[in-house]
């Protein structure tokens, strides 16, 4: 995306120099990383960035009107409400396609959204890790937004994680933390800001009051950063001596409500030219688009892609046992934008926004996934070289 850039970057790699970033990567706390990691960071010339921004704001926009919140009072699924729900969510992450548009222009295309945290401390890792391995990266160029650096971006995450609690009473609450694909980042929260990844099951309840076993003592649990993915919660059901469901002394960093209120199920309220036509199964009618080939069908309850069927046809969508949680959504064309030594690779861009859960979250930093492959999945990218994690930087 800029081509000087781009060419001084590919001439001056080496396996070599690729294998040490990963060495580092892995040995830089104490989980190493489960998921591949791309040669390369994405280099975002400033329209891009620029139209990514405005795509955001865009989105932004809507899910901040009284029309949104009455549609996103169906999105929490009977049964599973949790009380003492914040106002707004602490973390919101937003996945755009790069796309061209007819002039040739990058398109940014929603892909999906979540009110709910993602890889923000590994991020910082990533990037600081690729800017020593890889001295081609410009200085001035940054991961992050809003005039933050590594330093004070860390400190926006610590301020929004612990609020005004102790790093000790907060924890990072998961299920099998040391098991999770993402535990890298969990080490890497507890290695920057001190927050200890616990397992649902090591949850200690006493009346109204968490707690936690530690040196031979109990420590009060005050606040919960949040990275418990109910699908997995209800599928698993590890054993708990406490339910989300009960009336718990204690904060939330990220409330649970709003990892379905801002999810899969806010794609058909939105329009936007960011963002393509996604409706519900249920809506749809007789009104079946004809050309299904260019359509997604995608649970509204899953993760991580589970579910999601690429090839569409009408005899699927009328077996769809639930159609008012499922949904078809218009594929986009992702243009291949990165050069790479066998060819050019794709990208998604995650934009990652923290706040205090009182107004919309602010946009602080961004990952990169990189893919050569008909989906960003990891068995879609088998044996390819150029794809996996990545960051992207821009220009300040």
């Amino acid at each position: 995306m800029i081509p000087l850039l781009r060419q001084r970057f590919n001439a001056g790699f080496t396996e070599a120099r690729y294998a040490a970033l990963l060495g580092e990567l892995n040995q830089a706390v104490y989980w190493p990383v489960d998921f591949r990691v791309a040669e390369s960071p994405l280099f975002l010339d400033e329209p891009t960035t620029t139209a990514l921004m405005r795509a955001a704001a865009d989105i932004l926009r809507q899910l901040d009107t009284p029309a949104f919140r009455k549609h996103a009072e169906a999105a929490v699924p009977n049964g599973l409400v949790v009380p003492a729900e914040t106002p707004y969510p602490h973390f919101l992450a937003v996945d755009f396609a790069l796309c061209r548009d007819d002039t040739g222009k990058i398109l940014p295309q929603l892909i999906e959204l979540q009110g709910f945290p993602t890889v923000a401390c590994w991020q910082a890792l990533l990037t600081r890790t690729y800017r020593k391995h890889f001295p081609e990266i410009p200085a001035e160029f940054t991961p992050y937004f809003g005039g933050l650096d590594e330093e004070s971006y860390l400190d926006s995450l610590r301020r929004v994680m612990l609020g005004e609690c102790l790093a000790e009473n907060t924890v990072l609450l998961e299920i099998t933390p040391e098991l999770q694909k993402t535990r890298v980042d969990f080490a890497c929260t507890h290695a920057f800001l001190g927050i200890k990844p616990l397992c649902v099951t090591q949850v200690i309840k006493r009346g109204r009051k968490l707690f936690y076993s530690s040196g031979g003592r109990e420590v009060p649990i005050h606040r919960i950063f949040n990275r418990v993915i109910f699908d997995e919660l209800l599928r698993k059901q590890p054993p708990m001596s406490f339910s989300f469901f009960d009336d718990l002394d204690v904060q939330w960093a990220g409330h649970p409500n709003w990892y379905f209120r801002i999810s899969k199920h806010t794609l058909p309220f939105l329009r936007s030219p960011y963002a393509p036509d996604c409706r519900f199964v249920c809506d749809l009618g007789a009104d079946v688009p004809v050309d299904l080939g260019n359509y997604v069908l995608k649970p509204l309850y899953s993760f991580a892609g589970l579910g999601v069927d690429i090839a569409p046809t009408r005899e699927k969508i009328s077996a769809v046992e639930k159609p008012a949680e499922w949904l078809l959504q218009r594929k986009v064309t992702y243009a291949p934008i990165m050069e790479t030594p066998d060819g050019s690779a794709k990208a998604e861009v995650r934009l990652i926004f923290a706040g205090d859960g009182l107004g919309l979250p602010k946009l602080v930093n961004q990952l990169v996934r990189l893919t050569k492959g008909a989906m960003h999945g990891v068995d879609f990218n088998k044996g390819r070289t150029w794809v996996g994690a990545s960051a992207g930087f821009h220009a300040p």
